[in-house]
Order: C-alpha cells, then structure tokens, then sequence
C-alpha cells in the first residue's frame, strides 16, 4: 500500500523542516519500495522560495486524499492573512486525512485552522512564549522534541522534523526500517518525543546574551554545588532578582537550567565512553547515580545503561 504525503509550504519556510522529513520518507522508500508518495503543496502552483532563497517546486493545494499532511515551518508561518487559503485547505482536508503533522513553527498554522484547540502541542523554544500567549486553550510542552496528540503531531524546531518523520515511519513500516533509514541519515538515534530540546541551551543567554557568560561558568563548575545563592553572587545580583531576572529571560528557573546542563554533560559522557555510570553522576553533579537515572528518565524517557546501549548499537 502506498501512503500519500503531502507536504505544505509557504513563501520563508525553512527549508530543513521540509527537506529533512521528505528525505527521511525516500530513504525508507530503498527498505520498503512505494512505501510513500511525496506531494509538495502550496496556495499557488509554481516555485516557492524558503527563507534561505532555495526554491521548491510546488503543485497547487487540491481536493486529493493524503494519508498525512505535514506542514513546514518558517518566517512566513506568522503571515496569516497571506496564508488565508492554506488555513482555508487545512480545515477542510484534516479530517480526511489519517495524520496531521507539524513542524517546528508549523504550529502555528496547526494552531490558527483549528486543529490544536485542547491539544498537548510543541513548537521550536524561541517561540514558545508567543506561541502560548496567542494560543491559550492549547496546553504547550515547550521542551519537548515531538508530542502526538491523537492523529496530530507537532514537532520542535529543524533537525526535530527527522524525529517526527523518523517516529511516522517507526509506526508505518516498523522499528527496524525506522532505524535503517535513521542510520542513512547518519541520525545517531531517533530521539523519543520526550527528549527535552537541548538546542534551547545553547542560546540560554537568551538573544542579548544577558546569561551567555553565567553559562559558560556553569558548564565549567558542573561538579560542585550550584546553588541559587551562589549563581546569584556570579551573576552580582540579589537572589531574588537573580531568579526572577533569570526566568524571564530564558524560561526556565536557575535550578533546571543547572540540570539541563548536567544532563547535557552526563550523556555525552555515557555515550561517548565506557566510564562507570556512578563516575559519570560524579562528574557531572549529579553525585547521586540514581538521581542521575530519574533526570534522565524525565528528560530522555530511558535511563542512563540504555542510552549507552543504543550508542555502541
């Protein structure tokens, strides 16, 4: 059975979350041939620049029936009376079709048809704050790397879409094709939607860069005690103000931002070597290993032993 595809894009979409996704579905086309049909579709037939100026060549948006309908993010994801006609197309065609995928902010089209009210929903964490302020009713996890919500996916910002589409062919085809086409890509693993979207720490300073350097210091401390108090003293402010000033500036508190990091440091670790898991806690600040193995739990959907098997696989 061949599935059709659709892909819709717009004037500034990002190229990658339109060509990371389809050429995920190709690959998985050489282990099950006609496994997939691909369409490129927008409001208007003819070619349709990204935000990089690469052009695609895309068909008009049409009446056919898809079997998952995935829309790219981008610039111009935000332009809502230009995308009046591809809103008008995703209301009508949604519920026709068996999936409906987003991604990065490819959200927001989701969000503006209709098609995430009362849904769990995830987008790229640059824009999780507007996107939560405009669409209140929709109940965000800002960190995640995909979220499935009944027959509609969003996914977090770029390289994110693979994991979605990667997670699509998983449930189509099966885990060893997924895993195939995952090892063409020279994707290191297919991350769980779970997986908290580290991307966000490396633009923890946010865009002025107000924490850039507290970062760095962090990163270089990771093994001692990082309290509040003491981030607040490096950062000359007040621990009260140093919190609040913090959170608002990169969405989320001193105390997780310093665990992101751990975490950031502790798998590299447990993949990267063969150094026991209670070293690796050690190391990293965590001390404790089992409290490493319950942050990774959360954070990663899989404790420390099994990411370190999936590494050498």
């Amino acid at each position: 059975m061949t599935r059709r595809l659709a892909m819709v894009i717009f004037p500034g979409f990002q190229l990658l979350d339109a060509a990371g996704p389809i050429s995920a579905f190709e690959i998985a086309e050489r282990y099950v041939p006609d496994a997939y049909s691909m369409a490129v579709l927008a409001a208007e037939a003819g070619p349709v620049a990204s935000s990089s100026g690469v052009a695609f060549a895309a068909d008009a948006l049409d009446e056919a029936a898809y079997d998952t309908i995935l829309v790219a993010g981008g610039e111009g994801s935000r332009r809502y009376e230009d995308l009046a006609p591809t809103l008008d197309w995703l209301r009508r065609r949604a519920g026709s079709a068996r999936r409906v995928a987003s991604v990065c902010s490819g959200a927001y089209l989701l969000a503006e048809a209709g098609l995430l009210d009362g849904k769990r929903a995830t987008t790229h964490w640059s824009r999780s704050n507007h996107f939560q302020q405009r669409y209140p009713h929709i109940r965000l996890q800002a960190d995640r790397i995909f979220v499935r919500e009944g027959a509609v996916w969003t996914s977090a910002g770029i390289t994110a879409g693979i994991d979605l589409a990667l997670a699509l062919i998983e449930e189509d085809l099966g885990g060893d094709v997924a895993r195939s086409t995952a090892q063409q890509l020279v994707v290191h693993q297919r991350r769980p939607g779970g997986q908290s979207q580290f991307s966000a720490l490396l633009e923890m300073g946010g865009p002025s860069g107000r924490f850039a350097g507290l970062m760095d210091w962090i990163r270089e401390r990771l093994p001692e005690p990082l309290t509040v108090e003491r981030l607040a003293d490096q950062a000359a402010m007040s621990p009260r103000h140093f919190a609040r000033a913090f959170t608002a500036e990169t969405g989320v508190t001193p105390a997780k931002a310093v665990e992101r990091l751990r975490l950031e440091a502790a798998r590299a670790q447990v993949e990267a070597g063969h150094e026991p898991i209670d070293r690796v806690a050690a190391r990293s600040g965590f001390g404790d290993p089992e409290r490493m193995r319950r942050a990774f739990l959360r954070a990663f959907g899989q404790p420390p032993q099994a990411l370190r098997r999936a590494a050498r696989a």
